[in-house]
C-alpha cells in the first residue's frame, strides 16, 4: 500500500477514471495524482473513503487494501498520536541530526504545552534512552512523552464509554458528560466544543471524535477542574450594600514577619493588594521631622513613612481588583501629624479616596460594592455622624480614643498580662482634616447587640478581638448574624499571637464577619481558607453572603444550622482516585514520598470534618488509592473543602507535600483533577489529584 496501487475513481455511471492511490506515511491519509489539481497532488481522510470501499473494491490484488483499511481504522487513534509527536519532534530538531538531550526535550514539552515535574522527567528519559547515548530519537521520545503521559487510570474511563477502545465517537462523548460529568443542557455543541479544543488529531476532530490524547487533555484543563470555570469568573451580584459581602482582609499588612522584631515593608502592601486583599491596615505614630510612620508601637519592629504606604497603595489598589479597597486606620499620632496624614491622603490618592457620599445627598444605607469601584474607603474615628457633615455641622474636635483596636495583646481569662508588650491608648484628640476622609467606616466601640439594634448607624463598623468573637457566636450567634446584615463587623488576631499566626477564619464568617483580618505573610491552612473563599467571582476581593446571612427576617444561627429554613443536606462523595507527579519534600537523593490525602470539611460546627485515604508506600509519580470518603454537608453555602496531600511518616508529623481548597459550591462533580498548590498558595504544577465527586440531595 505505500507503493501504491492503480484503481479506477468513480463519480457517476458515466464518469470512470483509473488513478494511482497511495497510502501516506502518516497513515491517515491517501495521496493521488489529480489533472485537476495540475503538478500538485490530492489527498483523502483515510476514514472518509472507507465506506467507499464497501462498493469499489473487488477481488485480487485490492483486497490487502480491504484489509489493511480495516485495521487502520480500528489504529487510526493510535497512529495519528505517534504521527503527531513524531511531527513535534522534527520541529523542534533544530540541526536535523535526530536526536535531542534532556535540555532539549524539556523545551519540547514546554512547546507541547506538558507539564512535567524535572526530577520524574529525568528519571523517564533515562528509562527510554535504549542506546544509553544521553539523547532521545524520534522513536525513543514517542516512548517517553506517553510514559510521562500514561495514564491507566483515565484509560480505564475512557475506555469505558468508548464503542471500540480506541476513541471516542461523539455520542460516545456525549454519554460521558450526560452520566459522568452531569452536563444536562447543550450536551452535543459542549462536546463538539471539547474535540475542538483539546483534540490533537486532526483526522479525529474531521470525524467529530476523541482520542485518548484529546480525552486527557480536557481532564486536564479547567474544564476538566474540580473547580467550576462558571464561578472562577465574576458571577455573582455586586450591587448589594457592602455589609453584604465577605470582604478579604490583612491585618497588620506592613509586616512581612513577626510582630515583635519583624521588618515593616511597603512590599506587604503590594503582595497583599496583588493577591486580591480588598481591607489593608495601618498603624500609625508620630515620626520624624512631622512625618508620620508606619510600624507596631512599643515593639522592635522596623519603620516605614505612612506617605509612602499611601503611594503604593494609590499605585497598587485596583491592579487585581477595581472593587473598593479599604484603608483601616490604627491611629496613634498626634493632631499635627494626623494632619499630615490626611494631607498625604488627600494629595496622593487624589479622586480615588473617597471624601462624601456618592450622591452628595444624605445616604440611608452602605453603597455598593460596584458603586465603589476604584474609589478607596478610609476606615477610623470620625468627629459627629455623616449626617452632621452632610447638614453643615461640625462638632468640636473628638476627645477620645482615636484608635479602635483594643490592647496590643488580647488579654484572655487563661492569660496572665504581659506587661513588656501590652500598653493602653492615650486620650487624644482627632483632627478635623482626617475626621472629614472618614465616610462610610466610622470607628465605634461595641456595646451589645440590643444597643446596636437600637442605636447605631449603617455606616459604624465596629472590631472585635478574636476571642470576642467567639464568646458572642456561642452566646448570641443568631444575633450577631443579624448585626451583620445591618452593617459591617472587623476581627483581628489576638495580641498573644507575636508569631503572626493567624485564628481559622471560617468561625468568623459562620457569623456574617465581612472583614476578618489575617496576617497575610503566614502560610498555612488559615491562609488556604481565605485564598480558597476568595478564588472564586473573579478573584475580586468580595464574596456575597448566602441570602439567609443578608435577611434581616431571618434567624440563621451557626451552632444550629438545621433550625433554618430551607434546611436541605446534601452527601459529598469523594472517591480519590490517583496522584500525577507529586513534588519531593525531601532534599535527600533517593527519596520518594509515601502519599495520602486529606480531605478536610471546613464550616459550621456540625459541618466540620475530615477523613484520609490509606498511604502509598515510595510513590510520588503515579500513586494510585481508589479510596471513597463520605462527609454530610448541613450548609452548603458556607462551607469550603480542602484537600491535602502529605508524606505519611510513621516516626513523626508528616510533611506536607500540596493542598487545593475551594467553595463547596464551586465543585463539578464527575471525574476531575485537582491542580495542586504549595504552602504559600503558588501552583506547582503539573502536581494533581484524579477524584471522582458525586454530590446528593438527603432530603
Amino acid at each position: 500500500m505505500f507503493v501504491g496501487t492503480v484503481m479506477r475513481k468513480i463519480k457517476s455511471r458515466t464518469w470512470k477514471k483509473q488513478r494511482y492511490f497511495r497510502l501516506q506515511e502518516d497513515c491517515m491519509t491517501i495521496w493521488y495524482k489529480s489533472k485537476k489539481a495540475g503538478n500538485a497532488h490530492s489527498t483523502l481522510f483515510l476514514k472518509i473513503i472507507i465506506s467507499w470501499f464497501r462498493y469499489l473494491i473487488g477481488a485480487g490484488a485490492k483486497l490487502c487494501w480491504k484489509v489493511t483499511l480495516h485495521k487502520l481504522d480500528h489504529s487510526f487513534p493510535l497512529n495519528a498520536i505517534s504521527r503527531w509527536i513524531c511531527d513535534w519532534f522534527k520541529k523542534a530538531d533544530k540541526n536535523r541530526d535526530g536526536q535531542m538531550n534532556f535540555k532539549e526535550v524539556r523545551n519540547l514539552l514546554k512547546m507541547m504545552n506538558v507539564d512535567m515535574n524535572e526530577h520524574h522527567a529525568l528519571r523517564l528519559f533515562t528509562m527510554a534512552d535504549k542506546s544509553q547515548s544521553g539523547t532521545l530519537e524520534d522513536d525513543e521520545f514517542v516512548l517517553f512523552y506517553k510514559m510521562l503521559t500514561q495514564r491507566e487510570d483515565v484509560l480505564r474511563v475512557f475506555q469505558e464509554y468508548s464503542s471500540d477502545g480506541q476513541k471516542l465517537m461523539l455520542q460516545d462523548l456525549k454519554d460521558f458528560l450526560r452520566e459522568e460529568q452531569l452536563h444536562e443542557d447543550g450536551v452535543q455543541q459542549y462536546a463538539l466544543k471539547l474535540i475542538e479544543r483539546y483534540e490533537p488529531s486532526d483526522t479525529a476532530k474531521m470525524l467529530q471524535a476523541m482520542t485518548f490524547d484529546g480525552f486527557l487533555m480536557y481532564l486536564s484543563s479547567s474544564e476538566g477542574s474540580i473547580f467550576n470555570p462558571n464561578m472562577v469568573d465574576l458571577y455573582q451580584d455586586m450591587t448589594q450594600p457592602l455589609c453584604h459581602y465577605f470582604i478579604s482582609s490583612s491585618h497588620n499588612t506592613y509586616l512581612l514577619e513577626d510582630q515583635i522584631r519583624g521588618h515593616s515593608s511597603v512590599e506587604g502592601y503590594i503582595r497583599a493588594l496583588k493577591r486580591g486583599c480588598r481591607c489593608v491596615e495601618v498603624d500609625c505614630w508620630d515620626g520624624p521631622n512631622g512625618e508620620p510612620i508606619v510600624y507596631h508601637g512599643h515593639t522592635f519592629t522596623s519603620k516605614i513613612f505612612f506617605k509612602d504606604v499611601v503611594t503604593v497603595l494609590g499605585n497598587y489598589a485596583f491592579k487585581a481588583s477595581q472593587y473598593p479597597v479599604i484603608l483601616s486606620i490604627e491611629n496613634h499620632c498626634s493632631v499635627e501629624q494626623q494632619k499630615v496624614m490626611a494631607q498625604h491622603l488627600t494629595q496622593i490618592l487624589g479622586d480615588k479616596l473617597l471624601k462624601s457620599p456618592l450622591d452628595g445627598k444624605i445616604p440611608i444605607g452602605l453603597p455598593s460594592p460596584e458603586d465603589l469601584k476604584g474609589k478607596i474607603l478610609l476606615k477610623g474615628k470620625k468627629i459627629g455622624g455623616l449626617e452632621n457633615c452632610m447638614n453643615g455641622v461640625v462638632d468640636d474636635p473628638l476627645m477620645g480614643e482615636v484608635s479602635d483596636e483594643e490592647d496590643t495583646a488580647e488579654i484572655d481569662d487563661d492569660h496572665h498580662r504581659n506587661d513588656s508588650i501590652r500598653h493602653r491608648k492615650s486620650k487624644q484628640r482627632l483632627s478635623k482634616e482626617l475626621s472629614d476622609c472618614v465616610v462610610y467606616c466610622k470607628s465605634v466601640h461595641f456595646s451589645s447587640f440590643k444597643h446596636s439594634q437600637i442605636h447605631s448607624k449603617f455606616y459604624e463598623i465596629s472590631s472585635f478581638t478574636e476571642s470576642k468573637t467567639r464568646k458572642h457566636i456561642r452566646e448570641a450567634g443568631s444575633e450577631f448574624v443579624l448585626h451583620n446584615a445591618r452593617q459591617l463587623s472587623r476581627v483581628y488576631p489576638s495580641g498573644l499571637r507575636t508569631d503572626s499566626s493567624n485564628f481559622n477564619p471560617q468561625d468568623m464568617w459562620n457569623a456574617g464577619c465581612q472583614i476578618v483580618a489575617l496576617n497575610f505573610q503566614t502560610a498555612g491552612v488559615e491562609m488556604d481558607l481565605n485564598d480558597g473563599l476568595f478564588s472564586q467571582n473573579g478573584h475580586c476581593g468580595y464574596i456575597l453572603k448566602p441570602t439567609f446571612m443578608r435577611n434581616t427576617d431571618e434567624r440563621f444561627d451557626p451552632e444550629n444550622p438545621q433550625n433554618r429554613d430551607g434546611y436541605k443536606p446534601l452527601s459529598l462523595s469523594v472517591q480519590v482516585i490517583s496522584g500525577q507527579q507529586l513534588p519531593k519534600v525531601n532534599i535527600k537523593e533517593g527519596s520518594i514520598i509515601d502519599p495520602l490525602v486529606r480531605v478536610e470539611i471546613h464550616g459550621v460546627p456540625l459541618d466540620q470534618a475530615k477523613q484520609e485515604t490509606r498511604y502509598i508506600d515510595n510513590n510520588g509519580f503515579n500513586p494510585v488509592w481508589h479510596d471513597t470518603l463520605q462527609f454530610t454537608i448541613h450548609v452548603p453555602e458556607l462551607a469550603l473543602v480542602r484537600f491535602v496531600v502529605e508524606d505519611y511518616d510513621k516516626t513523626s508529623k508528616n510533611d506536607f507535600v500540596g493542598q487545593f481548597t475551594l467553595p463547596f459550591i464551586c465543585i463539578q462533580p464527575g471525574y476531575r483533577h485537582i491542580h495542586l498548590l504549595s504552602k504559600d498558595g503558588t501552583s506547582i504544577p503539573p502536581s494533581s489529584l484524579f477524584v471522582h465527586v458525586r454530590i446528593t440531595k438527603l432530603m
